[in-house]
């Protein structure tokens, strides 16, 4: 394990693998850099991987607890992310899963000296409705967070993604449920990368880098809608289906299209 120090003080944690194209690596909510493990294994064979925790996550710090505006969230995600990206020469390719990917696409979209841009089903709203349900939301998790009520905020964010509520209700008596209350309070961060919930078209149209975006062929209908829209937004992107995939990606079935889009 290495660590950089992000703009704030943080310091970020991260490992870096293999020998190439530099690549960092975005992990989704409620994830640490051990999600994306497996990933970084199979890519590292093609580029150089940096796989990194996102802050409040793992071995990473998080010197911006206590200040919740959504812009200030994302600014400090987004600091993060160039301090890694420094650690990796000053420039190199992103992949972002789930609202990582949104994550990765703002930190394009702000400038950052990314070289090509992969994503994995970004949970992009398309409809107003969309919107307010995720405006809702996040008013909720600020509501529990503040509350100290972090189990109730982690299983809010289940429901979010649409898991039912007995499952939920098992996850609760777990052993592992102790880790989900932990990393709850990093929810925020997650929320304020989505923004209002709604696909940003006209951002995703300013990043002219080559873009890869992709989905499971056994995922939800939204997150397939979500991921085909974003490929039509961005000016130069390839848009793939993974059959058989779920969210929840297999690295086995990822590695080698990211190593074919990054090692080019």
């Amino acid at each position: 394990m290495q660590t950089v120090r992000s703009g704030d003080g943080t310091i970020i944690a991260y490992e870096r693998t293999g020998e190439g194209p530099p690549v960092v690596l975005v992990a989704g909510a409620t994830c640490d850099r051990q999600v994306s493990a497996p990933i970084a294994e199979l890519l590292s064979a093609h580029c150089t991987v940096f796989n990194y925790d996102r802050r409040g996550r793992g071995d990473s710090g998080d010197e911006a607890a206590g200040e919740y505006s959504a812009a200030l969230l994302l600014e400090r995600e987004i600091q993060d992310i160039e301090a890694v990206i420094g650690a990796a020469g000053g420039a190199a390719g992103l992949w972002g899963s789930s609202s990582g990917a949104i994550l990765a696409a703002e930190a394009a979209a702000a400038g950052l000296r990314v070289t090509r841009l992969a994503m994995w089903e970004p949970p992009y709203g398309l409809a107003e409705d969309d919107s307010r349900g995720h405006l809702d939301y996040v008013k909720r998790l600020h509501e529990l967070l503040a509350q100290n009520r972090n189990g109730d905020a982690a299983e809010l964010f289940l429901r979010q993604v649409g898991l039912p509520q007995e499952f939920v209700a098992g996850m609760r008596q777990s052993p592992t449920w102790a880790g989900m209350e932990k990393i709850a309070p990093t929810l925020r961060y997650d929320a304020a990368a989505l923004g209002d919930g709604l696909l940003p078209a006209a951002r995703l149209a300013t990043l002219t880098i080559p873009a890869l975006v992709m989905d499971g062929g056994a995922s939800m209908d939204i997150l397939r809608a979500a991921s085909r829209a974003a490929a039509d937004a961005l000016p130069d992107a390839a848009y793939r289906t993974l059959p058989g995939q779920e969210h929840a990606v297999a690295a086995e079935a990822i590695a080698p299209a990211l190593a074919e889009f990054f090692a080019r």
